[in-house]
């Protein structure tokens, strides 16, 4: 089970989108990190650093999605581009860090962001409901782009292993963590 931060200690005070953007960043990273250990522990391949980093980016462009997705309704057209742009900027602040840990200096900030707005554009084709979340197209078109990344062997299974385990795994860390933020 990943560890989340599902609520604020103060529960009076109020918090702005950076706040909130931050905390649900910092577990959209924590989902990403354990869906690619969640890929190893069932015998999926990674190669290097630099390849998880690869893969921990699209399940952080998935989950970037969803959290628009399951935050649609809670604002207007401004508030929701000024919150999904600080939320893309945070997860971008993590990524960059990393990989800047791994393979040194570098921009790695506006290549992820450019990956998150092609993903959000890709599946906003996609159905999504409350109740069921994401469409079985969107979490085929998750395990397509994951897919991308694997060897040969491996390419064969990771579409069930994405729509059966890993996509519904994700949902539920969302919907555990994020509704207390906003409040």
């Amino acid at each position: 089970m990943v560890r989340l931060k599902t609520r604020w200690h103060n529960k009076e005070a109020t918090h702005s989108f950076d706040q909130i953007a931050g905390a649900l960043a910092y577990n959209l990273w924590k989902i990403a990190m354990n869906g690619v250990l969640n890929l190893e522990k069932a015998d999926f391949e990674t190669n290097t650093l630099k390849h998880r980093m690869e893969i921990i980016a699209e399940y952080l462009a998935f989950c970037v999605h969803l959290a628009d997705r399951m935050t649609y309704e809670q604002f207007d057209e401004n508030e929701r581009l000024a919150f999904m742009t600080e939320l893309v900027s945070k997860c971008a602040k993590h990524y960059e860090d990393n990989m800047r840990d791994i393979m040194g200096g570098g921009d790695y900030r506006q290549a992820f962001i450019e990956l998150v707005n092609h993903r959000m554009a890709e599946y906003a084709e996609c159905d999504y409901s409350a109740e069921n979340g994401p469409s079985f197209g969107m979490k085929r078109i998750f395990s397509d782009f994951i897919k991308e990344l694997l060897n040969e062997k491996d390419k064969q299974w990771i579409g069930q292993q994405i729509i059966d385990a890993e996509a519904p795994e994700i949902v539920k860390h969302l919907r555990r963590a994020m509704p207390n933020l906003f409040t």
